[in-house]
């Protein structure tokens, strides 16, 4: 079994729902990070995805629950504990790598972390950038939260995937700050002034915050009314 294969199916036995391989030559040229020159020593990333609990997304309404943000912790705890692993598998092999938290704030202002998870996610062929700027996956739509492994372990990379939002609309009719444009992009929105009236997007998740049992920037209403991810029950008869 070569890397890229072994490397995947120990991500899905650690609790992965979704594995790709990102090249990172590109993001050295073209993607902001912070730090700078976190990117230098590596020549992939690793994205991971884990599903988010239907039952509690689909009870969201205008406001994210209290349920959707305890889950959204622990998502991200679960995200964290994973990528350590695959950090230590990685080491075993005899090469570095680097995990990135699946929800740390690095440059609060604009609210962006030390490396976009969804720019690589898409790159990885984990899904393709929807129009509220999250990643939608053909098997579980938005309803996913990603992180990321940097590593100089030679890995045949994943091609992304076409975009598939078409007409659509959902997202743009149910977002409670009529942030979204609706907007397609072939690949990637060049700025996420793009794709969203993003201010709109940084005032409504700010106000869940401090809400009362919530304390994240969370919203979560575009996640539950993708019709990518709506889970679809059988018949029970």
């Amino acid at each position: 079994m070569d890397h890229e294969a072994e490397l995947k199916e120990f991500c899905t036995a650690f609790g992965a729902d979704l594995a790709g391989i990102a090249d990172l030559s590109l993001f050295k040229i073209a993607w902001t990070t912070i730090p700078g020159d976190i990117l230098h020593s590596y020549t992939s990333a690793v994205s991971v995805a884990m599903r988010l609990d239907d039952d509690i997304m689909d009870v969201i309404d205008d406001l994210p629950t209290r349920a959707y943000a305890e889950h959204y912790r622990a998502v991200n705890t679960d995200l964290d504990r994973l990528t350590a692993r695959i950090v230590d598998w990685i080491s075993v092999r005899g090469y570095r790598s680097r995990a990135v938290p699946a929800s740390k704030i690095e440059d609060t202002e604009n609210l962006i972390g030390s490396v976009s998870h969804k720019a690589i996610a898409r790159m990885a062929g984990i899904g393709w950038q929807g129009k509220s700027l999250l990643i939608v996956s053909p098997e579980h739509g938005p309803r996913i939260r990603l992180a990321t492994v940097l590593t100089d372990m030679p890995l045949a990379p994943d091609r992304p995937i076409e975009q598939r939002c078409g007409s659509c609309s959902e997202c743009t009719n149910a977002c409670p700050a009529a942030a979204i444009r609706n907007v397609t992009a072939r690949g990637r929105y060049e700025t996420r002034e793009e794709a969203l009236f993003f201010s709109r997007c940084v005032e409504r998740t700010l106000a869940n915050s401090q809400l009362s049992g919530i304390g994240a920037r969370i919203c979560g209403v575009c996640v539950k009314v993708c019709p990518h991810g709506k889970p679809k029950y059988s018949d029970k008869k």
